[in-house]
């Protein structure tokens, strides 16, 4: 039987390709690549520059699943580059031991510089927004600004513990790597503003499709988790938008609005009515528009 996940694959490849992108698997260095959607090189070798900017992914889907409302309205201003993290899609590997996301960030960047990118805006969700943060932090020369949505710069012991009581959950794991149709749909709950109905073969072939390297990303999981010194000692002097569904049950507006007092001058927070945890999914012209807005005006 077809799996509906994978089959939508080519049409979203095709949308993609419309957008003036083309996949690449990039190896970082032996036994590590990295898949990415990235600008095509016209005929001539002399496209008009535009400025980069990178869309990491969260932890639950891959890089064109979870931005595939923004590469087309973004490809337009920016040259859009859109990579699979390692352990994540169908070519990003690694043999190397280390899961934390100082890693995901180090192979990033290795990526980034091998295809030639010298400065970029850099947009993160979720499990990508720490990456993206790590990046940012130890390499101001390479991300000139940062957006966040639905994403903390680091995952410390104690938000970890408040989220998973708040959500009903025992573990990262059970939240983000459900194993049955049962904990996909509590996992789709509390990631939306508004209940989604789909039948349960589709959950039964996203599954299959999407979480794959389960080994792999119980490690990543179980190596997110900091100290509050570690995630303190994350600093930026970039702009910084956080960007949020007003109603993510994940991460909170107010926890959101608190880091972006943090941060201090250089940051801001701007939030999405009608909209939760998957808020450029959700609401995505809205999300593009604002996006846009302080990219255009940081980059």
């Amino acid at each position: 039987m077809v799996n509906l996940v994978t089959a939508q694959k080519p049409l979203v490849a095709g949308f993609l390709k419309l957008a003036g992108l083309k996949s690449q698997v990039v190896q970082i260095e032996e036994g590590t690549v990295m898949h990415f959607w990235l600008p095509k090189k016209r005929k001539n070798n002399k496209r008009a520059a535009k400025p980069a900017v990178v869309l990491v992914h969260g932890f639950a889907a891959e890089g064109t699943a979870t931005w595939q409302f923004q590469a087309s309205s973004l490809s337009k201003k920016f040259d859009v580059y859109i990579p699979d993290l390692i352990f994540f899609g169908e070519h990003s590997v690694s043999n190397r031991p280390e899961r934390g996301p100082e890693f995901q960030a180090e192979c990033l960047v290795k990526a980034l510089k091998l295809l030639g990118v010298e400065r970029c805006g850099m947009v993160g969700f979720s499990y990508g927004g720490m990456v993206a943060s790590r990046i940012a932090a130890s390499h101001p020369d390479l991300v000139g600004a940062l957006v966040l949505s639905g994403s903390v710069p680091a995952m410390t012991d104690s938000l970890s513990d408040a989220t998973l009581q708040r959500l009903g959950f025992t573990s990262s794991s059970e939240l983000l790597l459900p194993n049955h149709i049962k904990g996909l749909k509590a996992l789709l709950s509390v990631a939306v503003h508004r209940k989604l109905w789909f039948p349960d073969r589709l959950y039964r072939d996203y599954l299959e499709a999407m979480f794959t390297n389960r080994k792999e990303r119980e490690e990543l999981l179980e190596a997110l988790v900091k100290g509050k010194k570690e995630a303190d000692s994350i600093k930026f002097s970039q702009n910084v938008l956080l960007l949020w569904g007003e109603d993510d049950q994940i991460f909170k507006m107010e926890l959101a609005k608190s880091i972006t007092e943090k941060l201090g001058d250089k940051a801001s927070f701007h939030g999405i009515k009608k909209a939760g945890h998957l808020v450029q999914l959700e609401r995505p012209c809205k999300y593009n528009r604002k996006l846009k807005q302080f990219l255009i005006q940081h980059l």
